[in-house]
């Protein structure tokens, strides 16, 4: 049975990602502006080497979030008006950030390292709390690790939908 398109029904994933894709923007402009703030204080503790690099790369990194929200809002105006280059944009960002978050998985487990060792080294734990801080350690990083797997997971999954023959007929009825 063949199967059948209706050309020009806008479907409700299509706006929804567009809007989230918009809304993810916003908050990358928010933690990106928020990070210029960032008090020396933080890097109090920290290895030599960071606290030499980090100042130096913050405007770097801070440039790389704005550019990726500015091209995160272009996709996302894009695909509310159903633009083809636009849902492809969105799916190599989406492909992007799934690639940035499981690479990040190592540096996330190297920080929560870092805070245990530098709290553990300015306060000394009485014996009988030192198997529950152990705990919470361990829990901490393996919810840490699910959650990013969970949200690379649904990426690919909102990337996967927006290669799907029926989002790519509501894509090709704008061209």
């Amino acid at each position: 049975m063949p199967q059948t398109f209706t050309v020009g029904s806008r479907s409700l994933f299509v706006n929804a990602v567009a809007w989230l894709a918009l809304l993810m923007a916003l908050l990358i402009c928010g933690s990106a502006s928020s990070a210029m703030f960032m008090s020396s204080a933080m890097l109090d503790g920290a290895p030599a080497d960071v606290a030499a690099a980090l100042p130096a790369l913050m405007p770097w990194l801070q440039g790389l979030a704005l550019l990726l929200a500015a091209l995160t809002s272009a996709a996302a105006v894009g695909l509310l008006r159903r633009q083809d280059w636009a849902r492809r944009a969105l799916i190599g960002l989406l492909v992007l950030a799934i690639v940035l978050g499981l690479a990040g998985l190592g540096l996330q487990q190297a920080v929560v390292q870092w805070l245990v060792q530098g709290t553990l080294a300015h306060a000394a734990l009485p014996q009988a709390v030192a198997p529950v801080v152990a705990g919470f350690v361990v829990a901490t990083r393996s919810m840490s690790v699910l959650v990013m797997l969970g949200l690379c997971g649904l990426l690919a999954v909102v990337a996967w939908r927006l290669t799907q023959p029926m989002v790519r007929q509501e894509f090709a009825a704008a061209a």
